[in-house]
């Protein structure tokens, strides 16, 4: 565990353009950096997996090495630059059309929220217009698809009552 403390490599480095032009003298000249060679090698690294297909699953159930689908039939995609940033403009157009669909299904939500309170009578609109502050209730649980395990609570409570217990005599 030591050896992987003091051999391990840095994180990638962001450089200015100043310093790449700069690193890129260096190493015309045969000077290369430690950190930067580290660096290209995790490039490297990273290109090599990105080369293999991708874990669909879980590792060892995973749908390539279950056979159910084939490793070859994977489409390979080769992004230029462009289509890069037209992928990204496109996303964040898509990003934008929910964000402002939520924005204005919560501005709908409100504007009838206080139409309903305007339709009520006087002594109820007045109750409705005081915030209700107080906290939920401690013991609330969330909402499960399947009911509760009978005393399942009480074991849990009960083991870490005793796991309590053998701290303190330590």
């Amino acid at each position: 565990m030591v050896d992987q403390c003091l051999t391990a490599t840095p994180p990638l480095r962001f450089l200015k353009p100043k310093e790449k032009a700069r690193e890129a003298e260096r190493e015309k000249m045969g000077l290369i950096s430690k950190a930067n060679e580290q660096a290209k090698q995790k490039l490297k690294k990273k290109k090599d997996e990105f080369a293999s297909p991708w874990i669909m699953g879980t590792p060892g159930m995973d749908l390539i090495s279950l056979g159910l689908v084939d490793a070859d039939k994977i489409p390979k995609y080769e992004l230029t630059v462009e289509d890069g940033r037209r992928l990204a403009k496109e996303y964040s157009r898509v990003l934008m059309r929910k964000h402002r669909a939520r924005q204005a299904a919560e501005s709908t939500l409100l504007r009838l929220k206080k139409e309903a309170i305007e339709a009520l009578p006087e002594d109820l609109k007045a109750a409705a217009l005081v915030p209700d502050l107080t906290p939920f209730p401690v013991n609330r649980f969330m909402a499960t698809l399947t009911p509760p395990i009978e005393g399942y609570i009480e074991k849990i409570n009960e083991a870490a009552r005793k796991s309590a217990a053998k701290e303190k005599l330590r």
